[in-house]
């Protein structure tokens, strides 16, 4: 990709948003290494009425995008982005008493990324969206083995199986993992969806991979997946 494109890119932090100065100031109190004190932004937030689902869509996901394009445009380094995603991913874990206070509705979802993508941030941000729908939700993170991916949609008797990719290079992985579950026992029954930079830039991917759908971010993963299981 060139450079200058790169840079020409508009921010992901769209200031007419209406959490979009708040999504400015935890991006730029995270570059300055100001963990605790993004941490305490957030939490007093969401004290004074703001809903986790907003901080999820209008506040962590702007910024991760943001943080991707400021490292790829060489404005920040690989360490400040690890430091930014670390940093979130431990304030998502400080929500988690808001999160797992909902009413379960039976439903159960296992979400992973495919073998040997690392980017998982985006995945754990859609099953906390579904725990707050009231599914068991069954997070296996990054790099998960499809043996034990299939143990664990056995196990747990999976309604739903999200994947998530971040890179197109994933996608013939998901291909692979997507036949192996519809291969094997535990997983006939199990629907799939899909989400992921790769199929948000072209729109027939997900069909293409095998999956049953595909959602752009966390909420409309919700949308979909109560249309799969309708």
């Amino acid at each position: 990709m060139n450079d200058g494109n790169r840079s020409a890119q508009k921010s992901f932090i769209d200031g007419k948003e209406p959490l979009a100065a708040l999504a400015r100031q935890y991006l730029e109190t995270l570059l300055r290494g100001e963990r605790r004190v993004a941490s305490k932004l957030i939490l007093d937030t969401v004290r004074d009425g703001v809903t986790v689902q907003d901080i999820y869509l209008s506040v962590f996901q702007p910024c991760q995008h943001e943080i991707g394009r400021l490292w790829q445009t060489n404005q920040v380094s690989v360490a400040q982005e690890h430091y930014c995603t670390a940093a979130t991913q431990l304030i998502m874990s400080q929500l988690y008493p808001h999160i797992f206070a909902t009413e379960k509705t039976g439903r159960s979802l296992v979400a992973t990324c495919v073998g040997g993508e690392l980017h998982e941030i985006g995945v754990r941000m859609v099953a906390d969206f579904f725990e707050m729908d009231g599914w068991d939700t069954y997070y296996l993170g990054a790099n998960s083995p499809a043996n034990g991916l299939l143990e664990t949609i056995e196990s747990q008797q999976a309604d739903l199986l999200a994947i998530s990719a971040t890179m197109t290079f994933s996608i013939n992985a998901i291909t692979d993992l997507i036949a192996h579950v519809r291969a094997s026992d535990a997983g006939k029954e199990v629907r799939i969806l899909v989400g992921g930079r790769p199929f948000n830039i072209a729109t027939d991917l997900w069909q293409r991979v095998g999956a049953d759908g595909c959602a752009p971010n966390a909420q409309t993963a919700i949308v979909a997946a109560d249309r799969l299981l309708a």
